[in-house]
């Protein structure tokens, strides 16, 4: 998962770079917020180096902020947990002020926040710090701890920050929890891969889709909570867990395949590079290669997406633009010609997308355009699916309000 670690002036900076090793450890993705304070503890290339990212600081870096940096992040994160808490920065989540990066951030994020905090128990007792926890938690806000222990001062009380190892393992659990429930009672169809068209017994039209990217969307799905069927052309991955996975071959057999699931489904997410022409005749024979030239006569294929969604208008649909230049004004004309709510754009190339383990995607609907910058098609997939998700619920909103 993506996690941002806030980080604030509190003697017990010392523990944080230990929660980040074990939460990489654990395979998620993490970047660094500090506070100004924080800075006076624990260096920023301490962060750096233990998180394998880039440290943010400021609100007013000029070369982050020109790409609206504090957004980015809170779009980018599933969950932010600032550790450690002082007194100072809960009184100002409770405020809901954004005088600094960090606090911008997280009013500025739908994900999870977690407290871990730290500070003096005289700090933990007062009635204000008792007031602004009764605030963040009536804004949902969890809290990790603190524990009881001997602080800093050399004084002895609640107040100290849980130990790294308890910190994570609670995390963990919650996110775990809470991510389940996402998609829940919600089943969605993926489509992946290529698709082959034949033209002799041994010889077809086919592209260059590896399936890596509708894979991990299914992936991230099934682990949000959905009931997932994958239909993939023929590509050498395994199958995600939890999910029924459908092998065809031709168009032809995934536009049967969709048509015949997709009633029983509330998204789909077409995925799969599905070949745009086959041939209109296959040869019955392995054609003989003793002739200088040959012609091969093509035909359209059918528009999968466009079909699905004119007989089942009640379903979320998804696509994908796979181009190599004019990205935008080609994403948006397929979000139009194919009746879909939102296609989801990348530009392809050599070395770019295809087989390739990382992308970045630009996701266009009628009313806005979201950018996930370049990751991996694993935290790609799980960024896409929340958005996916939130899109799907407005629309559902709207379109059960709609009269018949």
């Amino acid at each position: 998962m993506n996690i941002l670690i806030g980080v604030s002036g509190s003697i017990a900076c010392y523990k944080t770079p230990e929660i980040i090793r074990r939460l990489r450890d654990s395979g998620h993705d993490v970047r660094v917020v500090m506070t100004k304070s924080a800075k006076f503890f624990v260096s920023d290339i301490v962060f750096q180096a233990i998180s394998g990212n880039p440290v943010r600081s400021d609100l007013w870096d000029k070369e982050a902020e020109r790409a609206m940096s504090h957004i980015e992040l809170a779009r980018w994160c599933d969950c932010v947990l600032i550790a450690p808490s002082t007194a100072h920065s809960m009184a100002t989540l409770a405020m809901g002020m954004a005088n600094d990066l960090l606090s911008t951030i997280c009013i500025t994020t739908e994900a999870p926040v977690f407290i871990a905090p730290s500070m003096n128990h005289a700090m933990w007792s007062h009635p204000s710090t008792q007031l602004n926890i009764k605030l963040l938690k009536q804004k949902d806000v969890v809290f990790i701890g603190p524990d009881k222990g001997s602080q800093a001062c050399g004084e002895n009380g609640w107040g100290r920050m849980s130990e790294p190892n308890d910190i994570v393992k609670q995390l963990e659990s919650a996110i775990t929890h809470e991510q389940k429930e996402l998609f829940k009672g919600i089943r969605i169809l993926v489509t992946a891969g290529p698709t082959r068209e034949p033209i002799d017994p041994v010889r077809y039209i086919t592209n260059r889709s590896s399936g890596k990217m509708g894979f991990a969307i299914a992936q991230a799905l099934s682990a949000l909570g959905a009931g997932v069927t994958l239909i993939s052309g023929p590509v050498e991955l395994d199958t995600p867990s939890r999910v029924i996975r459908i092998n065809i071959e031709t168009s032809k057999e995934m536009l049967d395949a969709v048509m015949s699931h997709a009633k029983d489904v509330d998204i789909i997410i077409a995925c799969a590079a599905v070949c745009d022409y086959f041939p209109k005749e296959m040869a019955e024979h392995k054609i003989k290669s003793n002739h200088p030239e040959m012609m091969i006569e093509l035909q359209k294929t059918t528009d999968i997406l466009k079909s699905v969604k004119l007989s089942n208008e009640h379903i979320f649909t998804v696509g994908f633009a796979a181009e190599t230049k004019n990205l935008s004004e080609c994403a948006l004309k397929k979000l139009k010609d194919k009746g879909a709510n939102m296609i989801v754009g990348n530009l392809v190339g050599k070395g770019i997308a295809f087989d390739q383990d990382s992308n970045a995607l630009s996701i266009y609907t009628k009313a806005q355009q979201i950018d996930i910058p370049f990751s991996t098609k694993t935290v790609l997939a799980r960024q896409l699916s929340v958005i996916i998700k939130n899109q799907y619920a407005n629309w559902k909103e709207v379109f059960n309000k709609e009269p018949l």
